[in-house]
């Protein structure tokens, strides 16, 4: 290989080297931009997932509320339709007037039949001087009736205004409540106060079902109902001192310390709503939303605390989710397209790097095909000096066996010859005997006698001129008649004595072949001659010559009844220089083939223990 060739198959593998470099790099490019986009991605995905599930958290929450709240509201204004009906009650007043044990009791016995058909905790009628006079629990013995209540807020009030509502700790009970008052008026004027309670026990008990602490606190954030009974009557604001020993002596809440909730970290939001940490009670503590909303008809606030760390980390796992569904396929399809184009640039490097080897391929083997050009063109010349040659060789040969041939049957045709001779010197000796007797007409049939004599000893000498003669000879329309005939004149000089024994049948004058009339004689002396010898001179022996025609061939066939060709001999039989006679030359078939091929055409044989067949296939003229 050239140096030109060497420095390009270099650089090509320099360029796949840079282009396989190049690559790692790209990868490695990808996988740092493909990490931080998906570090930078998660990030905002979680935060974003947590900001959309904190206001899907604050949409829930608000409807919550809004619903428990007129739920509440729907619970109160229930009972407050109770004190205004018995306010006006004509039997109450009557018992008031009369305070008769009578009706008293009749009284005590209609409250307790309206608590239990209202699901009211207590009803009770309290006289002018403050002391209950009638219960609806005046069978049990936590029993309001005899107790004195002229110091309760809700007692004072209805007697000032016609009607009150104060929530606070049962003084007997010592349950939580609502209490509910009307003034009842008389003629004379006021007569008494009707109050109802009412408890949020079942209410409270709902309301723990939800995961979702949820309490009501009075105008000074003091909780008075709530799912948490720890949280019962804690405040979600300080109270000032003063304000706080003022309630405390009251004994709305009895002894309740009043203890602000366990909140820890609020942070108000633009909405009104605020987060926070809150301490639950059995020492669980979590992140809460808390919404709140008025409790219409009251001066009362619903809260309720929503929980946030399972939601928000949900719905930032459900965006990093959606976010992973989203990037890893786009991932995937990046790494895909630059894989395909760093092995399409790899491709065409390699694609270049194969021309360039294939060109200094092409470069060298131009030189090995000049070179092999030049040899072969020398040894064509030697080859077409050589085939001429060879050429003259194969005529020599096909005209020393033509010579040999005429060698075997020279003493035949001496014999042939020296007989006519004779008869014509006899002929001749007569006819000078003749013309001196004067027999003229004798002397002229000796003369027409010795014509024909000497016509045959030409027509001989002629036919074994023209079968010595040397040179190329092309294919022409030949009769075959002519060609058996001929072979048959000049075998008959050799074979005088057993030309009996070929039985022929002589094709038509127009069945003609491609060839020429003295190489296809050759080829027909050389059968026959053959099957002549194979015969031998014994009784029995014969020989059938056939000549056909097919729709486009000649076919020749000579078969006679000898012993057959040795299988030995068989195999190589048209091979020259192969022959089982002591003086032969092997060259007859051998070159009875090459002159058939010449033609066109094809000798087969066939030989078994009871004879051989050769068939001449030739072309048909």
């Amino acid at each position: 290989m050239h140096n030109g060739a060497m420095f390009k198959k270099l650089s090509g593998t320099d360029d796949l080297r840079t282009l396989r470099r190049r690559a790692r790099r790209s990868w490695l490019v990808f996988a740092a931009v493909a990490l931080a986009v998906l570090a930078a991605g998660l990030l905002l995905a979680g935060e974003y997932g947590r900001t959309r599930a904190l206001a899907g958290i604050d949409s829930q929450s608000r409807i919550d509320a809004s619903l428990k709240a007129s739920l509440l509201r729907a619970v109160i204004e229930r009972q407050r339709a109770l004190p205004l009906v018995l306010a006006d009650d004509s039997a109450i007043r009557e018992a008031l007037r009369s305070a008769d044990e009578q009706s008293l009791d009749r009284i005590n016995r209609k409250l307790e039949s309206l608590a239990a058909s209202a699901e009211t905790a207590v009803v009770y009628l309290i006289g002018q001087n403050g002391v209950a006079v009638a219960a609806s629990n005046w069978r049990e013995p936590t029993s309001f009736v005899g107790s004195n209540y002229g110091f309760r807020d809700y007692f004072r009030l209805a007697m000032r205004d016609g009607k009150a509502e104060h929530f606070a700790l049962g003084t007997v009970s010592r349950q939580p409540g609502l209490y509910i008052s009307r003034r009842i008026d008389g003629a004379d004027g006021p007569l008494g106060v009707i109050v109802a309670k009412l408890e949020f026990d079942g209410l409270e008990t709902d309301w723990r079902v939800s995961d979702k602490p949820t309490y009501v606190t009075d105008r000074r954030g003091i909780v008075l109902i709530t799912s948490l009974p720890s949280w019962r009557f804690m405040t979600t604001k300080p109270i000032a001192e003063d304000r706080l020993a003022a309630i405390r002596e009251s004994l709305q809440f009895g002894d309740a310390p009043l203890l602000p909730l366990p909140f820890d970290k609020v942070e108000a939001r633009p909405d009104g709503s605020s987060t926070l940490d809150a301490l639950l009670p059995g020492g669980g503590a979590g992140a809460f939303l808390r919404v709140e909303t008025m409790v219409p008809s009251t001066n009362w606030r619903l809260e309720l605390l929503s929980p946030l760390t399972t939601p928000l980390a949900a719905g930032a796992r459900e965006a990093r989710l959606i976010l992973l569904a989203v990037l890893v396929p786009l991932f995937g399809l990046a790494a895909f397209l630059l894989r395909r184009r760093q092995a399409i640039a790899m491709r065409s490097a390699a694609e270049r790097l194969r021309a360039r080897e294939l060109e200094g391929k092409v470069a060298e083997r131009t030189r090995d095909l000049s070179m092999a050009r030049d040899r072969l063109e020398t040894e064509i010349a030697d080859h077409r000096q050589t085939t001429e040659k060879l050429q003259a060789v194969q005529q020599d040969l096909v005209q020393a066996n033509r010579l040999a041939i005429l060698g075997q049957v020279a003493a035949g045709v001496a014999h042939e010859i020296n007989q006519p001779v004779a008869t014509i010197r006899a002929y001749a000796d007569n006819a000078r005997t003749f013309l001196d007797r004067g027999q003229s007409a004798t002397a002229a049939e000796n003369m027409e006698s010795i014509a024909e004599l000497t016509d045959r000893v030409g027509a001989i000498t002629e036919e074994l001129r023209r079968f010595a003669r040397k040179g190329h000879f092309a294919a022409e329309p030949t009769p075959m008649k002519n060609v058996i005939e001929g072979a048959l004149m000049l075998l008959r000089s050799r074979f005088a004595g057993r030309m009996d024994a070929i039985q022929i049948a002589l094709p038509p004058d127009g069945l003609k072949a491609l060839g020429n009339r003295i190489r296809l004689e050759q080829v027909l002396i050389n059968l026959l001659q053959n099957a002549l010898e194979a015969i031998g001179s014994g009784d029995g022996g014969t020989i059938e010559v056939r000549c056909e025609e097919t729709a486009n061939d000649v076919t020749l066939t000579v078969t006679d009844n000898g012993p057959g060709i040795p299988a030995d001999i068989r195999e190589e039989l048209f091979t020259p220089f192969n022959t089982s006679k002591e003086e032969g030359l092997g060259l007859g078939l051998a070159i009875s083939k090459e002159i058939v091929s010449d033609y066109g055409g094809t000798i087969e044989v066939e030989s078994g223990s009871t004879g051989t067949t050769f068939t001449v296939l030739l072309q048909k003229a």
